[in-house]
């Protein structure tokens, strides 16, 4: 029986796209693009969670705001030429302007939690499930002051071989962006990135240390080409500004860094990682996590847009539950930020926050050689290059 991922359509209502019977779909248009640049003025418009009916969560503290700055807010006005302090005040832009476009397409407002570290800094989540185009988005920041394990240090680094002779914890700066969606249509790809600026003090003979990290992956449960051309093609011109050795080094990093290695298979059909990036001035290196953060929306958005009222029978949704069962598989064994998160004592809901809100596992569940279902593995298994 063939299904819609809503009974509804799309059209514009007080200056927010919402989902009305019998309309047409909406045209992919600058509109959407250009709703990236009202997200401050829409800031003051989501829906805030009353923080005296919520628990603190692992010792965080729940705020009704955050503050203008935690950077600021723990090193004084003289941080704000940091790159500490430029990087927050990226990524909570970059927050900003996602969460607007998300809306935008959906209808659905993010929920907002805000709240404090003990050990410094703190972080602001935004979330929604039960949306009219996506089951499950959300955009998290995080600024994070603390001391971590050795081998939360390892994790961070990704070298698990990495030989530390210090005693303690090591003492560090973290600030992130990241995010995913989990579209309600299996036609419309689920979409991830996370952008991160990290710092380590001087610790155990090792010292002080800063690099950027980050990337964004798409993963469909239907492949189609012009779709993976775009996205990786808009990945692609980000990545040509800076050097034209980025794109081809850092898609085979995220074929590599996406694998299921007890499957034999990516989650997904990539598109662009890398970490410990610190070989150029920091400012340069700002800017070209900048340019990523800002090519989130034009690399993605349309796709759903494309495809978010597509028919779609109960097989395929059963196919796109088993394909989010491998991505909830990777995050929790393989995920570099989710290992990170659980042993530097991450806030539980937003460090899970990735997960998709429905998934399913079948006793040895094989397509048929030749079907769509069958193609996406294969393209799983054996990476293909799209640009």
């Amino acid at each position: 029986m063939a299904m819609k991922s809503s009974q509804f359509t799309t059209a514009r209502s007080s200056g927010v796209r919402r989902l009305v019977p019998g309309s047409s779909r909406s045209s992919r248009s600058s509109r959407l693009l250009a709703s990236t640049a009202k997200a401050s003025a829409k800031t003051s418009d989501k829906k805030k969670t009353d923080t005296s009916k919520r628990p603190e969560l692992e010792g965080h503290v729940a705020i009704d705001a955050p503050p203008a700055s935690f950077v600021t807010e723990r090193e004084g006005d003289e941080a704000k030429d940091s790159i500490r302090h430029k990087f927050e005040k990226l990524i909570r832009e970059s927050q900003d302007s996602i969460c607007a476009a998300i809306t935008e397409v959906d209808g659905m407002e993010f929920r907002e939690d805000a709240y404090t570290r003990p050990s410094g800094g703190g972080g602001i989540t935004r979330v929604f499930q039960g949306g009219n185009v996506w089951e499950k988005a959300g955009v998290n920041v995080s600024v994070v002051y603390g001391l971590m394990p050795p081998e939360a240090y390892r994790a961070a680094t990704g070298n698990d071989d990495a030989e530390l002779n210090g005693e303690g914890f090591v003492p560090f700066f973290a600030a992130g962006i990241s995010s995913v969606m989990h579209p309600h249509n299996p036609h419309a790809p689920t979409m991830h990135f996370n952008y991160r600026y990290f710092e380590t003090e001087q610790w155990g003979g090792i010292p002080s240390q800063w690099w950027f990290g980050g990337g964004c992956d798409i993963t469909p449960s239907y492949l189609y080409k012009d779709d993976m051309e775009h996205f990786h093609g808009t990945l692609k011109n980000v990545c040509d500004e800076h050097d034209e050795a980025y794109f081809p080094k850092f898609k085979q990093w995220a074929d590599d860094y996406f694998m299921i290695k007890h499957r034999g298979e990516r989650r997904g059909c990539g598109g662009i990682f890398f970490d410990d990036l610190n070989d150029k001035p920091k400012e340069e290196l700002f800017e070209f996590s900048k340019q990523c953060q800002q090519s989130v929306v034009p690399a993605y958005v349309p796709l759903v847009e494309k495809h978010m009222n597509d028919e779609f029978t109960e097989d395929q949704k059963r196919w796109q539950q088993a394909r989010r069962g491998r991505y909830v598989e990777f995050n929790l064994v393989y995920d570099r930020g989710t290992t990170f998160g659980l042993k530097t004592g991450g806030r539980i809901e937003s460090i899970l926050m990735s997960m998709p809100l429905t998934s399913r596992w079948e006793y040895d569940y094989v397509p048929e050689k030749g079907t769509p279902e069958w193609d996406l593995l294969d393209a799983c298994q054996t990476p293909r290059d799209w640009v």
